[in-house]
């Protein structure tokens, strides 16, 4: 194939039930090459494409390294020597993390936010801003450091309602104290009247705004920081914020094009890896009605963990990824009740002569998960000295047995049917989160013993609080796009014939509610989890931020957002 074809990212997918998994048949990629038009694999294009591009970035790495290299060291010196100013210090960490390079500097970022703890009553007093106060109570809160909401009285009249000004320094103080908000933990009130407050009065401000500030306002409301992918968005960011920023301009900016452009490298290298492995396993021969994806499946783990350093990791959690998916597939689309009977037995006893009486697509497919679900569990031991594979095989248990529990739902028409809190209390099982999660969480190294700094039973609210997230915003996409025939579930079918009488509108605003609460109660987890559990929080996030790409159709049921994500990341 000719090296200029271009990739156009498939658009279409197949109703399912789990992680990522996308929602309509997937239609192969278009690739539109200098002498022809074919229709190929998404990962086929892929592997054409690559090779000339990793050889070309094997011969700038070595210069680019070494830029990059220093580059590094004068953010960290600028991280240390701070002190002085402190809204100055505040914006730095800021952009940093904006820009997707924070991942460099955490032990400097963390003792910055800590003197800022420290000094906490001098950031909160009177006298600051609304911007300064906003921004440091969201970094010290990121950071998992408890800020009362209280700090924000100050920007209130004496009817309780936050006070409006005018100018352009306001207008930043409305999107910092909008950022804010998005930390809410549940019952405080005041940064729920501070999300409404400043979204209503950017919206009002819009229409006065030039055409740059009036892209960053919407891309504020439409992105918040906390609940969004800033290594897809940093776009946004380096064009307007950075600007005026001291001294830093050009370092920050510098640092954030050399570390993208060697992950994309790096990126690339894992995706061929994960591509000759899901080829060499051979189970898209053998199912052929299931996704065969490794680009998709990949793109989960390369948003999770952005450390640079974390290849093996992302690889290793694509393949669990992979049998997600597939799993699914033969859930859905293949297994006969009692077949599918048998295969979750023959996972939850962990044996492989339990599937002597299976098809053998079944027997492949249990063959693969118990080979690659203990290589993994060796290879955790190889690197943080304990074997946990009991607990990923525990994952795998409950994940077939969420999925018999569905499949016997949905065959069963309109008998035995599920309440909605039941359909989501299994849906968040069903998901496949809790087996991403437990999966990262060992391969991240925590979970050593259960005297360590945090254990496994500590990471269980962060997990239910993830899966709801990604059920919910599953289900507010396919009650209203798919035609699923009576064989898919959805939390808002059962919630409107629970309440009789409730229109589609309304349960789509409840079900919206109802993620806007588990994000606060995702936040609550983050504070209260020990810090040394950092990047699992970062992973755990990074999968909630990734949802509404996953899941934000527009009116095609073309997946934008997702499309110009997977470009960005790795060919832009």
């Amino acid at each position: 194939m000719a090296i200029n074809c271009t990739i156009l990212a498939s658009s279409y997918y197949r109703t399912t039930r789990t992680i990522g998994a996308p929602i309509r048949e997937v239609k192969p990629a278009l690739v539109a090459c200098s002498a022809s038009r074919q229709r190929l694999n998404v990962s086929q294009s892929l592997n054409s494409a690559f090779n000339p591009l990793i050889y070309h970035e094997d011969l700038v790495n070595d210069e680019l390294y070494a830029r990059r290299t220093q580059k590094m060291m004068d953010v960290r010196h600028m991280l240390k020597t701070g002190g002085e100013d402190r809204l100055k210090d505040l914006r730095l960490v800021d952009a940093i993390q904006r820009l997707g390079i924070d991942h460099h500097f955490q032990e400097e970022i963390e003792a910055l936010i800590w003197r800022q703890h420290v000094s906490a009553k001098c950031c909160f007093d009177q006298s600051e801003g609304l911007h300064e106060v906003s921004l440091c109570f969201r970094l010290l809160r990121q950071e998992g450091y408890y800020v009362p909401p209280d700090v924000f009285n100050n920007f209130k009249d004496e009817k309780g309602k936050f006070m409006a000004s005018s100018g352009k320094d306001n207008i930043r103080a409305l999107m910092e104290l909008y950022e804010a908000a998005q930390l809410s933990i549940e019952g405080e009130d005041i940064l729920d009247d501070a999300a409404e407050f400043s979204s209503q009065l950017l919206n009002a401000l819009l229409k006065y705004l030039d055409e740059d500030n009036a892209a960053l306002v919407k891309n504020t409301l439409k992105h918040p920081y906390r609940k969004s992918m800033y290594k897809f968005k940093a776009n946004n960011f380096m064009g307007s914020e950075v600007e005026g920023i001291n001294g830093w301009e050009n370092c920050l900016l510098e640092l954030s094009y050399a570390d993208f452009y060697m992950a994309q490298g790096i990126h690339r290298q894992e995706l061929l890896q994960i591509t000759k492995w899901w080829k060499d396993l051979g189970l898209a021969r053998e199912l052929k009605q299931a996704r065969d994806q490794p680009l998709k499946w990949y793109t989960w783990p390369m948003a999770m963990l952005n450390d640079l350093r974390l290849s093996d990791e992302r690889v290793e959690l694509t393949k669990s990824i992979s049998f997600i998916y597939i799993i699914d597939d033969i859930f859905d689309l293949y297994g006969k009740p009692e077949e599918l009977t048998l295969f979750a037995e023959a996972v939850n006893r962990w044996d492989l002569a339990a599937v002597d009486q299976l098809p053998d697509y079944m027997k492949k497919c249990f063959r693969a998960l118990y080979d690659t679900t203990n290589e993994a569990g060796i290879k955790i031991h190889k690197k943080h000295g304990f074997n946990r594979t009991k607990f990923l095989r525990k994952t795998w248990a409950s994940l077939c047995n969420a999925f018999l529990v569905e499949s016997r739902w949905f065959r069963s028409g309109s008998r035995d049917q599920p309440m909605a809190d039941e359909y989501l209390k299994n849906g968040k099982v069903s998901s496949g989160v809790h087996v991403v999660l437990v999966h990262v969480f060992f391969l991240l190294g925590f979970g050593a013993t259960n005297e360590g700094p945090i254990d496994l039973s500590d990471a269980s609210a962060i997990i239910s609080s993830v899966a709801a997230i990604l059920r919910l915003w599953d289900d507010l996409g396919s009650a209203e796009d798919e035609d699923q025939n009576g064989h898919d579930g959805s939390y808002i079918d059962y919630y409107m014939k629970e309440h009789q009488g409730v229109t589609l509108e309304i349960a789509r605003e409840h079900v919206f509610k109802q993620i806007s609460e588990e994000w606060k109660r995702l936040n609550k987890e983050c504070l209260r989890l020990n810090r040394f559990s950092s990047s699992f929080q970062r992973a755990s996030l990074n999968l909630a931020r990734m949802v509404p790409l996953m899941y934000s159709y527009d009116d095609n049921q073309r997946l934008l957002d997702l499309d110009e994500y997977v470009k960005s990341m790795l060919y832009d």
